[in-house]
C-alpha cells in the first residue's frame, strides 16, 4: 500500500531562529567595532492584552540578539497631541535607531496621522507612506515585517516563484497589499503573476484552485478547505485565531487554512502557530539592524 504524501512543513520558528542568530552576530560585530548598540523602542497605548504580549515578545527578542530595547507605555485615554509629542521625542532621540507604535490605537487617535508622524528613517514597521512608496517602486527601504517574513520563508525554502500564479487572499495595508506587490516585483522571490482576492470576490474558490502559491490573510478561521487548493500548491497561512477546544485553555490556535486537510494536498504549507508568526519579530529586528547601520537613510 502506497503511503499518502503530506506537505512539507515550512518551519517559521526554525527560520526565525536562524535569522535572529545572524542578526545577533552582526550586532556583536558592531559592538566589537565600537559602534553604538542598535536600539529598538516601542510605544504602546492602553492595556490591550494581545498588544501587551506582543510588545513584551519584541522587547525580549531584541535583548536576546544584543540590542537595547525600551517600551513607552501610555494610558488608554491619552490625547492625540500627547501621543504625537512622544513620537516627536523618539524621532529626535539620537540613541533610538527605530521604533514602532503598537496597533490598534484607541478611537480618539487618528492612526494614519500617527503613522505619518514617524520619521521614515526610524519607521522599522515599514508603515510610513514613504517606506510603502519605496517598496512599490522597488527602492531600498523598510518592508513591513509580516510580508517581509513571508518572502524570507519562500527564499530560504528555495521555493520557485518566477512565472508562478500567486493568489493573495486579503488586501490589508499590513499584509495582503504589500505581499502582492512584493510577489509581482522583479526580484527573487518575486516575478510571479499575482491575483488579489478579498471579501467581495465572487466564486473565490475558482481563484484559489488556480494558485501555484496561495497566501491566505483573509481573517476567517479554517476558511480554506482541501477542495479549494490545487494539488502541489504552496500554502502560506497568515491567519491566527482562537477556536474553542476541550483543553485547559478552552481554545487552540488555528489559521485561515484547514491545516490537517490541506496538508494532504499541498506541496508546502506553513503551520499555525509556528509558521509566519515567528518571522514577524525576526524581520522587525532585521529592519532595526538596517536602521542602526543607516542602510536606507543617511
Amino acid at each position: 500500500m502506497t503511503k499518502k504524501k503530506t506537505a512539507k512543513i515550512i518551519d517559521g520558528k526554525a527560520v526565525a531562529a536562524k535569522v535572529k542568530e545572524e542578526i545577533k552576530a552582526q550586532v556583536a560585530d558592531m559592538i566589537d567595532k565600537h559602534f553604538d548598540t542598535p536600539h529598538l523602542a516601542a510605544v504602546i497605548v492602553g492595556e490591550n492584552p494581545a498588544s501587551q504580549t506582543y510588545v513584551a515578545s519584541k522587547e525580549k527578542a531584541a535583548q536576546r540578539v544584543g540590542m537595547t530595547s525600551s517600551v513607552y507605555r501610555l494610558p488608554q485615554d491619552i490625547t492625540e497631541d500627547e501621543l504625537l509629542k512622544t513620537i516627536e521625542f523618539l524621532n529626535n532621540d539620537r540613541e533610538v535607531d527605530g521604533f514602532i507604535v503598537q496597533l490598534p490605537l484607541p478611537p480618539q487617535i487618528d492612526v494614519d496621522k500617527v503613522i505619518g508622524a514617524i520619521d521614515p528613517a526610524k519607521d522599522v514597521d515599514g508603515f510610513h507612506p514613504v517606506n510603502v512608496g519605496k517598496m512599490v517602486l522597488g527602492e531600498p527601504g523598510y518592508v513591513s515585517a509580516t510580508p517581509a517574513g513571508i518572502m524570507e520563508l519562500l527564499k530560504r525554502y528555495h521555493i520557485k516563484t518566477e512565472g508562478k500564479h500567486c493568489v493573495v487572499l486579503g488586501r490589508s495595508n499590513i499584509v495582503g497589499t504589500p505581499v502582492s506587490i512584493l510577489m509581482s516585483r522583479k526580484a527573487n522571490p518575486g516575478n510571479a503573476t499575482v491575483t488579489v482576492c478579498h471579501s467581495k470576490t465572487e466564486n473565490i474558490e475558482e481563484y484559489t484552485r488556480a494558485a501555484d502559491i496561495l497566501i491566505c490573510a483573509i481573517g476567517r478561521p479554517r476558511f480554506i478547505k482541501a477542495d479549494m487548493v490545487k494539488q502541489g500548491a504552496v500554502v502560506i497561512d497568515v491567519g491566527i485565531h482562537r477556536i474553542p477546544a476541550d483543553n485547559e485553555k478552552g481554545y487552540r490556535l488555528a489559521g485561515d487554512v484547514d491545516f490537517d486537510e490541506v496538508a494532504k494536498i499541498a506541496a508546502y504549507i506553513t503551520p499555525v502557530p509556528g509558521g509566519v508568526g515567528p518571522m514577524t519579530i525576526a524581520m522587525l529586528l532585521k529592519n532595526t539592524l538596517s536602521a542602526a547601520k543607516k542602510e536606507f537613510y543617511r
